[in-house]
């Protein structure tokens, strides 16, 4: 192996993906994890899902959790 490890991503986390939706939106937070990754656009909702292999490769940046809100 490469020493290539899954991405640490938590439900919560925000990530910033490499193309724009086609709303506009780069942000996306992450709602399901697993093999597949369930992701939210916060510009106008839209609920995605992703194998975890394309995520990956699509995400640029994990911006952190979204602590202000009640779980």
């Amino acid at each position: 192996m490469s020493g290539s490890e899954p991405l640490k991503i938590r439900i919560g986390d925000r990530v910033r993906m490499r193309k724009p939706h086609p709303c506009g939106g780069y942000e996306w937070e992450v709602t399901r994890v697993g093999a597949d990754i369930g992701i939210c656009c916060l510009t106008c909702g839209r609920r995605v899902l992703l194998p975890r292999s394309k995520f990956e490769k699509r995400v640029k940046k994990v911006l952190g959790r979204d602590d202000g809100r009640l779980a």
